[in-house]
């Protein structure tokens, strides 16, 4: 289960509000991207069963991804998380379900070029990489989020303003990117944000698979605050190794966490049943440095040693297994997690080439 945000509960009419808004974008560009790119129907079908101190929650999910291309330029990109949390009821033996669907981002692209995209809408927060790049269900291979993942994405990860990325300087042995962004303060349902600005650059060094880069935000309500950060990633040529990390420092506390995945497939090939083996160990800390009720970290320092193991069936079905144990104060405890999940891909519309 994700320790992001609790998304907040379903209005009827906010959601009819932002479907609405999407239907109408498709209607929109429909005969253009029939004339050029199809659009496209993405993300993954699950079933994650959580346990954390011996409580144990049922999740069904689904989370679609909409792309649609319209032209060269632009491009109109949106994705939702919906969730039913099912968790015992009393004692005697029922459970009681709660729907949480999530509008994560419905954004509108401009592909300027290599080195500018100018995005407006409703947008992942660039801080750090995780938000971006491990999020989705299909991509995780721990269901929890991070511990510092609040650091700079309070509100559910998810702006409402302006971003621009891109790639500053591109060479044979290095390339700069970076993404900066602001956002306005939003209490709409389904669209809820904080007014923050924020920048995100690091370095890539494509011959060893290596980006290393930091981040900043600022939040600019209440009593504002600065958000820093700097992250790792390794992915070496010779061999299925990735590894993984993030340092965050926010007004409340700091933390980090590092995770290794290898996939065995030097081992009798990538499709032989071991080859299909991905074990992971992530490991994380939390220093608080004050008490907030609206930070969303944890309330005591906290240590915790995460263990992964992903199996990758036929016909992009994945099967995850985790298994945490946090040493925090008043009381230690373990977490398990299984998860299924199937990742789909489709053209929305029939005709034209597959984008």
């Amino acid at each position: 289960m994700s320790r992001s945000l609790p998304p907040p509960r379903l209005q009827a009419g906010t959601w009819d509000l932002a479907r609405a808004m999407l239907l109408l974008a498709i209607a929109w560009i429909g005969p253009q991207a029939l004339a050029q790119d199809t659009p496209v129907i993405s993300g993954a079908i699950g079933f994650i069963d959580h346990t954390n101190g011996g409580t144990t929650s049922l999740q069904p999910v689904i989370a679609p991804v909409a792309v649609i291309p319209i032209g060269s330029h632009f491009l109109v990109e949106s994705r939702a998380d919906i969730r039913e949390v099912i968790v015992p009821e009393g004692g005697d033996g029922a459970y009681e379900g709660q729907f949480y669907p999530t509008l994560q981002y419905l954004q509108l692209d401009y592909l300027v070029n290599s080195k500018l995209t100018i995005t407006a809408g409703r947008f992942l927060t660039p801080f750090q990489t995780y938000n971006e790049a491990l999020t989705p269900i299909w991509i995780r291979t721990f269901p929890d989020t991070p511990l510092i993942f609040p650091i700079g994405t309070r509100t559910a990860g998810s702006s409402d303003g302006g971003m621009v990325r891109g790639d500053l300087v591109s060479k044979p042995g290095w390339q700069l990117n970076y993404a900066a962004f602001f956002s306005a303060n939003s209490s709409v349902e389904q669209f809820q944000a904080g007014r923050a600005t924020g920048l995100r650059t690091g370095v890539f060094f494509p011959s060893k698979r290596l980006e290393i880069g930091v981040s900043y935000e600022r939040f600019l309500q209440g009593q504002n605050s600065n958000s820093a950060g700097a992250y790792l990633w390794w992915e070496p040529w010779r061999f299925p190794l990735q590894v993984r990390s993030e340092y965050a420092h926010g007004p409340e506390g700091q933390g980090y966490w590092i995770e290794a995945l290898y996939r065995l497939s030097q081992v009798g090939g990538p499709n032989s049943w071991i080859g299909r083996l991905q074990p992971g160990f992530r490991m994380q800390q939390v220093f608080r440095t004050s008490g907030s009720p609206s930070d969303f970290l944890p309330a005591h320092n906290t240590n915790q040693p995460d263990f992964g193991l992903n199996y990758f069936f036929p016909h992009e079905i994945r099967l995850s297994a985790s298994y945490s144990r946090r040493f925090t104060t008043p009381v230690d405890g373990n977490i398990w997690n299984v998860a299924l999940t199937y990742r789909f891909l489709f053209p929305a519309l029939p005709g034209g080439r597959q984008w």
